[in-house]
């Protein structure tokens, strides 16, 4: 049956000392729409389905191709990104809230930081100073470049945390993310010379050992990235350098 309107059930929030409250629009359908649609529809109008007006709705938004992760947000439940969550696909009406293990900015915005500052803690990067010319870097296999693409994909969209148990307010677990990214800095041949610093990092109270494999992080990342795997392997790396065992 073709829809006619849609329904749309925002939580909204205009600062983080205000109480939360919950608005609802209906919308005119039209084929391909996507959550970011829906927003700027409502943006352009702000009222609600009883007429009421309203200010508009604040989110966050960039590429729109599941390519920056700015715009991820709760869709009927789930965390996704909302370019990539399509109406005709979701069921009405339609649930949007912000992300809950981050700090709310207002309505749909949240702030990120802390994923960058982990990033930061384990050194997720390789330290050249670019004062001369080194020379090609050593050959990597296609195999190994395949499998180190894969982690090159994250955008640091939140949803692995989002959906992670083990980060809540309770704990200190680092998360999915970061681990996977010292996955990939220490596959690159460059990058293993640091491969220690990067371990030592995540050896803490919170570090990959405290992973508790819920592995709800590879059910919502939005790039499939093998998040699980990034974490066992890490912690076999861990393993082998507490043993001496671990190569350079």
């Amino acid at each position: 049956m073709r829809k006619e309107k849609i329904t749309l059930k925002i939580k909204r929030q205009d600062s983080p000392q205000l109480k939360p409250r919950w608005e609802t629009f209906s919308l005119k359908y039209r084929p391909g729409m996507n959550i970011i649609t829906c927003l700027m529809d409502i943006r352009k109008n702000p009222r609600t389905l009883d007429g009421m007006k309203t200010t508009p709705v604040k989110w966050e938004q960039n590429c729109l191709e599941e390519v920056c992760g700015s715009c991820t947000m709760i869709i009927n439940g789930r965390v996704r990104q909302a370019c990539a969550a399509l109406v005709d696909k979701l069921e009405d009406p339609i649930t949007v809230e912000p992300m809950k293990k981050f700090p709310l900015v207002c309505d749909l915005v949240v702030d990120r930081s802390s994923m960058f500052e982990t990033l930061k803690h384990a050194k997720a990067w390789v330290p050249i100073d670019g004062t001369y010319d080194v020379g090609p870097g050593p050959r990597i296999e296609p195999e190994k470049q395949q499998e180190m693409y894969q982690l090159t994909r994250c955008m640091t969209c939140g949803c692995c945390l989002e959906a992670c148990p083990q980060v809540n307010a309770h704990s200190p677990f680092i998360g999915p993310a970061v681990i996977s990214q010292v996955r990939l800095f220490n596959a690159n041949p460059t990058g293993r010379s640091n491969a220690r610093e990067r371990l030592e990092s995540l050896m803490i109270t919170g570090g990959a050992q405290d992973c508790g494999n819920a592995q709800n992080c590879v059910e919502v990342c939005p790039l499939h990235i093998p998040l699980t795997t990034s974490i066992a392997e890490i912690n076999k790396q861990i393993t082998l350098k507490l043993l001496g065992m671990l190569k350079e």
